[in-house]
């Protein structure tokens, strides 16, 4: 079964600033704040939520479809898509534009100031979702751009392609009806906890009615493992342990590419949702949301030791 992934595509730039930001912000003059942090340098990474899927479900042998608009500097991302062996008929090129990019800067407080330039996913991908074949197909709407999020729900369920929907942060860019329409007909929704109840507080429906709309609520709980809820049916998932925790940025997608890999192969959601759990505690393990690296034989081994036989 082929993946079809709509979201971003991103240039993460980290730049650590080796004081307090709270030293050269004056608390009195915030109304005229005028700042300059120093840097020990930059590392640019790659990101955005389709690219962390993607790169996830090429580590477990997966090769699925990207959608999404990068910028005219996506030259190093595409060599890297096509190192991983990962298909770019879904990718729309902006000449004119650059590729999404978030700044960060982290003080040694662990402290963040970020600014997120969504720069070419302003544009939907106008990708010919007719020419999939809904049988052999599974998609995720996870966040990019709003378009491609109010629409390819609409084109999915006319088309009767199976379709996960992954709001997270663009959650608060839609409104209550968009995701209302959204979720008709989904076969997860997909969130964190706290995801899931800004999704109750837009939409008005509490999670019995969600399930009037979705086939299952899929919730990641960070340390506390994840949670499937469906009709009659709540089973909690246990945590994959990870040792040690770097950063937890990134874990949410890497743990959506391990379930949509077992949904893939045919196998049951709460057995999936356990290869989502191991691999998030692999993104874990490094700082940054592409910076893990497992083999399908690794993997699989430490499925086994946490969940036992796969």
């Amino acid at each position: 079964m082929h993946i079809f992934i709509s979201g971003s595509l991103a240039i993460d730039r980290i730049m650590s600033f080796p004081g307090k930001f709270q030293d050269h912000i004056l608390s009195d003059k915030i109304h005229i704040l005028n700042v300059c942090f120093l840097v020990d340098g930059l590392e640019e990474r790659f990101g955005g939520t389709a690219g962390n899927i993607a790169y996830n479900l090429a580590l477990l042998g997966n090769r699925p479809t990207v959608l999404s608009c990068v910028g005219k500097d996506f030259d190093r991302y595409r060599e890297r898509m096509q190192e991983l062996g990962l298909p770019l008929d879904g990718v729309r090129v902006i000449e004119d534009d650059f590729t999404a990019s978030a700044y960060i800067t982290t003080d040694q407080s662990d402290n963040q100031i970020t600014a997120f330039n969504p720069a070419a996913m302003r544009n939907p991908s106008q990708f010919d979702v007719a020419s999939i074949d809904p049988g052999k197909s599974l998609a995720i709407v996870s966040p990019g751009n709003v378009e491609d999020m109010v629409e390819l729900p609409r084109k999915y369920r006319a088309l009767g392609i199976p379709y996960v929907f992954d709001p997270g942060q663009q959650i608060t860019a839609l409104t209550g009806t968009q995701l209302n329409e959204a979720l008709d007909g989904a076969a997860i929704l997909a969130t964190n906890d706290y995801e899931l109840e800004m999704v109750m507080k837009a939409t008005k429906l509490d999670k019995a009615h969600l399930l009037e709309k979705v086939g299952a609520i899929v919730t990641t709980l960070g340390e506390h493992g994840s949670s499937v809820l469906r009709k009659g049916e709540a089973i909690q998932i246990p945590v994959c342990p990870a040792e040690p925790v770097a950063d937890p940025t990134g874990a949410g997608d890497a743990y959506r590419a391990g379930m949509l890999f077992g949904l893939a192969q045919g196998r049951d959601l709460t057995e999936a949702c356990k290869l989502g759990a191991v691999c998030g505690a692999y993104c874990v393990e490094k700082a940054g949301t592409q910076e893990h690296f497992f083999t399908p034989e690794s993997f699989e081994s430490r499925y086994q030791a946490t969940f036992g036989p796969l």
